[in-house]
């Protein structure tokens, strides 16, 4: 089962997202609350797999606030996508982004995404995607196939030995490509790197 905690101010918000996740066989609410403040007081003890935040205007301090733990796994539903750094948001442990508009199918589907370490955005906001101006400004070197390759399973959230088991490469040889490619996008973490890709059109998530 996939352990989901629900933030929303709206009591009917909250009370109907987690109706709707425990009407799923895979998923269960281990926790509600309405406010960032309660969470980040009971993440460590409710462990949830991912947490459902409702980003609604009721929350004007919740960008502020993260990141709440050492490796949140947040997905954001918002109205509001203009006052979203995406950028921000992906180091700070968001890694899904759905419009209030998303349907009970698209909001289980992208939860389960996310508890397999796969980074979900709907496609009207990939136009979010920003990268630093040196990466822009300057065309970064160009990356070889196999390095895509890995961007690309970086992209699906594998680790390193997962990849090198796939590739049936060394560990170290992964090693090697992950920091060519943060050396040649510029970037100093996964994310960066997987955000660079998917805004240069190397990678689709």
């Amino acid at each position: 089962m996939i352990r989901v905690m629900v933030i929303a101010a709206s009591l009917v918000v909250r009370l109907g997202l987690s109706s709707m996740i425990n009407n799923h066989p895979q998923l269960t609410v281990v926790g509600s609350t309405s406010d960032l403040d309660t969470f980040t007081k009971e993440f460590e003890q409710l462990q949830p797999d991912v947490v459902l935040l409702d980003f609604s205007s009721n929350l004007p301090s919740a960008w502020a606030k993260l990141p709440l733990t050492s490796e949140p796994q947040i997905l954001l539903i918002t109205e509001d996508i203009d006052s979203i750094d995406l950028e921000t948001g992906l180091r700070s442990g968001i890694r899904g982004i759905l419009p209030s508009t998303s349907t009970e199918a698209e909001i289980t589907t992208a939860i389960e995404a996310i508890a397999s370490g796969l980074i979900v955005l709907h496609p009207d906001y990939l136009e979010l995607l920003s990268i630093k101006e040196k990466v822009v400004a300057n065309p970064v070197q160009t990356l070889t196939p196999r390095e895509i390759e890995v961007l690309g399973m970086l992209g699906s959230g594998l680790g390193n030995k997962a990849i090198a088991k796939r590739l049936q490469i060394s560990e170290h040889t992964v090693k090697f490509h992950v920091s060519s490619i943060f050396q040649k996008l510029a970037v100093s973490s996964r994310t960066e790197a997987v955000t660079a890709g998917v805004r240069l059109g190397l990678i689709m998530l």
